[in-house]
């Protein structure tokens, strides 16, 4: 296989959003704490009915843009039904393209019972070959097989179609409960893809109090996971930190 060298001032947006063990929304949300990164935009969905919520006296919209560099991040703290995950893809795509964006990296969860007693495993899928080489680098394997729904599935739906790869991480987690510790994993992966020096520590020694702290952002995500595909109308998200 030929690899291709990265080029690093290319253009890279991560992608983040409640799914499968609270993975993509631990993990992005713990790369913009780590990288420092600051943020430059928010993302407008008109379906999705107006909602802020208060950190630090900073008042936050639901749907938020990051950058560090040439790493954008687009990250979304509601759980987004099949219509809201719908126009959420064409939005980012949206992006993509008015900002020159080369790949975006998502990354989601893997539901799993019988994860490993040494930690959760990581799975890769791209949309174009292009991305191969990435895979093959950093020694994760292809997802080969199984089927995908909901938001991961309407991003990846655009993306195929475009000139924009995707590469998605999935990391096995549990179905029902927040997985920090899938979290990590990913966290670990996605800086070695990003060749950035991340310290895991502090998500480490919060394990516990996340999983307390993110419950009900949980069971609204498992919620909306089994109603995706019904495509309901007038569904309204809530907000979780």
């Amino acid at each position: 296989m030929k690899i291709v060298k990265p080029n690093i001032q290319e253009k890279t947006l991560l992608v983040g959003f409640p799914s499968n063990g609270l993975v993509g929304t631990f993990a992005i949300s713990y790369l913009i704490h780590s990288l420092k990164m600051r943020q430059v935009g928010e993302i407008e969905i008109s379906d999705l009915p107006s909602s802020l919520f208060i950190e630090n006296g900073e008042i936050l919209t639901p749907i938020r843009v990051y950058q560090k560099k040439n790493i954008f991040v687009i990250i979304s703290d509601v759980p987004l039904n099949q219509l809201l995950a719908q126009s959420f893809a064409h939005a980012v795509h949206e992006f993509c393209k008015k900002n020159s964006i080369k790949k975006i990296i998502i990354v989601s969860g893997m539901e799993t019972v019988n994860k490993e007693k040494n930690g959760s495993k990581i799975f890769g899928l791209i949309t174009h070959s292009v991305l191969d080489s990435i895979l093959y680098k950093n020694q994760i394997p292809k997802f080969l097989e199984g089927s995908i729904f909901g938001t991961d599935a309407a991003i990846i739906s655009i993306f195929r179609k475009t000139k924009i790869p995707a590469l998605v991480l999935y990391a096995e987690c549990h179905p029902f409960f927040p997985d920090p510790e899938a979290s990590i994993v990913a966290i670990e992966t996605l800086a070695k893809v990003l060749d950035v020096k991340v310290d895991i520590k502090d998500i480490k020694n919060r394990i516990d109090k996340l999983r307390i702290q993110h419950r009900k952002l949980m069971e609204e995500t498992l919620r909306t996971l089994q109603r995706q595909q019904q495509e309901k109308q007038g569904n309204t998200p809530q907000i979780y930190r």
